[in-house]
């Protein structure tokens, strides 16, 4: 009892202390100039060239560091005395941790030498003197070795979008000093389902923003000051691009330029050599670094990239460690955001710390630096995936998961979505597609893509007589959907071309509280404003297009004949998605989804230089009777 006493005063005492304390003072920010000195680089190459390389070494010096490398075609600014405003390595943890960075422009970008080409390809069978990003890395690693003191002799690299694919090329072949990489949102293959194509179709609004201001330059020239936006004249993309009409009016739009790349993407609309040649994939060879591939269930711009790199390095390089990790992420969005949402759907944590502080800086830190304990051989496992709707982390010790059975769900009669496959004969579903008017791909009034349409609301589509609506019943039990998904249609078109937009997502309760936080849980500008209602919201979870005429062969279109039923097949971006019970399964076809994709004129022409009177109305069929059971194939998780 006395003992209670004397506690309960000890307790009201220490807090009448804390009361009269002043209150402490907010952390002091890390300063990168404060504990970092920045050295500047001309490293020459094999060939002669020399590239720029800013190399940021820790001032103390009581031990030693690996270098940690990020190759950048977008500047490795700023250059000279200043210091970076910018992320130097995967996260801002890691400056705190202890590493010498390094920042280059890669050949024929601002401070470098020599020309650039897009997504260089790689030369397996190299001849003397001959280079590409490989025999560049090489080269760099070896005179950093030779010529940056105090290093631990480990080389780590890593870098996002376009820089994940230099990471990529990189690791073919690579000095033996490179110990650990991470390629994220790599472009991998930018034909097949990455930045410039989807099963055939153009993604127009992406390339046409990004191409606008991504141009050859005359080097060596710094990064401006001011970056000029390419002005449309107007807020609303789909109105811009649709009163242009062809794809040739709108590359000629940037073909003025003479330093324009969009040209190279836009009129090369089949799987010709220029794209087979730069499709990384098929080289991701004698890889001895161990590699985390980061990717996001929500990336706009690459979400297949990953997916294709790791199981190329997967199946080519047997016995490293080779792991992925999955989040619900936009572009990048790993890097700094905290990952709680993503417009209006929300994943209940903060999962971008997550990722910083618990896979990727473990990561390096074990491999680069030799620091391990139990906790990372958990964390760094083969497959660390965010599964959305029940809004938890899995792992996996491969992807997909080996617990998943292929399943599919069926189009039935009166719009219904079933596992089991009509009975019926010769039925379809039809609708008419107009070029002129087509079905836009968000409601938002936008000139870019918002990364935000990959989880928009889908309710404004579902109501156009333009697109097919399938819908399941309530599902007593949550439904698990791993891996990839394949559309198998069958279908007929009055044209004699046409494109196929498939789309799964995910139809909320009617109970669904409503969403009071504004989009990326940023402050509401009118907190008189009412919550949004998020009862039966219609949230996307994977859509992808199908240019009908490469449904044999992307290398070798082929034109419908007008009324005949013909199957279309495609594979679209995997996904780890569990709608739950409550929630339906939707799925949505439709033959356009613009500005997003290009327009398909329903005619068989080459879509480049395609005419006004080229596009043209078409009524669309989609068969669903026991014979002819168009659907959607999965893979249903077992737990």
């Amino acid at each position: 009892m006395l003992q209670s006493i004397v506690t309960s005063i000890l307790i009201a005492a220490t807090s009448v202390a804390f009361a009269q304390a002043p209150a402490a003072p907010p952390p002091v920010e890390y300063s990168i100039k404060e504990n970092y000195t920045k050295y500047e680089y001309r490293i020459p190459m094999r060939d002669g060239i020399k590239l720029f390389a800013a190399v940021y070494v820790p001032k103390d010096q009581s031990k030693s560091y690996p270098f940690l490398m990020e190759r950048t075609p977008y500047s490795a600014a700023p250059y000279g005395v200043d210091f970076p405003p910018r992320l130097l390595g995967p996260a801002p943890e890691f400056t705190k941790a202890g590493y010498i960075f390094v920042v280059q422009d890669v050949r024929g970008r601002y401070m470098s030498e020599g020309k650039f080409v897009e997504m260089t390809p790689h030369k397996p069978n190299k001849k003397a003197g001959e280079v590409d990003e490989s025999t560049d890395m090489y080269d760099t690693v070896e005179w950093l070795l030779k010529n940056v003191p105090n290093h631990n002799g480990k080389v780590g690299i890593w870098g996002n979008s376009y820089p994940g694919f230099f990471v990529s090329a990189s690791i073919i072949d690579s000095h033996p000093a490179i110990k650990a990489a991470s390629p994220q949102a790599p472009m991998t293959d930018i034909y097949m389902n990455d930045d410039a194509y989807h099963n055939g179709a153009f993604m127009l609004a992406a390339n046409f923003g990004f191409y606008s201001t991504f141009k050859q330059q005359e080097n060596p020239t710094v990064q401006p000051k001011k970056w000029d936006p390419f002005e449309y004249g107007t807020s609303d993309g789909y109105e811009y691009f649709l009163k242009l009409g062809t794809l040739a009016n709108i590359t000629s739009i940037l073909e003025k330029d003479k330093n324009s790349l969009f040209p190279d993407q836009a009129k090369r609309d089949t799987y010709e050599e220029y794209w087979k040649s730069r499709n990384i994939a098929p080289h991701l060879k004698n890889v001895k670094a161990a590699v985390l591939t980061v990717g996001g269930w929500f990336d706009a711009e690459d979400p297949q990239g990953p997916l294709s790199t790791y199981q190329s390095i997967k199946v080519n390089n047997p016995g490293i460690f080779n792991a992925i990790v999955l989040g619900p992420w936009t572009h990048g969005g790993w890097q700094r955001d905290e990952g709680e949402r993503i417009g209006h759907v929300s994943f209940g944590a903060k999962t971008g710390e997550h990722y910083r502080k618990n896979i990727v800086l473990p990561f390096f830190e074990k491999f680069l630096k030799d620091k391990t304990d139990a906790k990372n051989e958990t964390k760094l496992a083969v497959a660390n995936v965010f599964e959305t709707g029940t809004n938890v982390w899995r792992q996996y010790s491969a992807w997909p998961p080996k617990e998943s059975q292929k399943r599919t769900l069926y189009f039935r009669e009166n719009g219904k979505l079933d596992w089991k496959v009509s009975s019926a004969a010769g039925a379809f579903d039809e609708y008419v597609s107009d070029p002129a008017k087509p079905v836009p791909f968000t409601n938002a009034i936008v000139t870019g893509v918002p990364q935000e349409y990959m989880v928009g609301d889908q309710r404004f589509a579902s109501t156009r007589t333009d697109v097919l609506v399938y819908q399941s019943e309530v599902p007593e039990d949550d439904v698990t959907i791993v891996g990839t998904l394949s559309p198998h249609l069958f279908v007929s078109t009055t044209g004699t071309d046409s494109d196929f937009v498939v789309k799964l997502i995910d139809v909320y309760p009617p109970e669904y509280p409503e969403d009071a936080a504004a989009p990326r849980g940023a402050p509401r500008k009118d907190a008189s404003a009412p919550p949004f209602v998020m009862a039966g919201y219609q949230q996307l979870v994977r859509g992808e297009p199908m240019r009908g005429k490469f449904r044999n062969s992307f290398e070798k279109p082929e034109p419908f004949v007008p009324g005949k039923v013909e199957a279309v097949n495609f594979n679209m971006p995997d996904i780890d998605h569990t709608f739950r019970r409550g929630h339906r399964i939707m799925v949505h076809v439709q033959s356009s989804w613009f500005p997003l994709a290009d327009l398909n004129p329903q005619t068989f022409v080459r879509i480049p230089e395609a005419k006004p009177e080229d596009f043209r109305k078409a009524t669309q069929r989609v068969y669903r009777s026991a014979a002819q059971a168009s659907g959607i194939e999965v893979m249903v998780l077992t737990k």
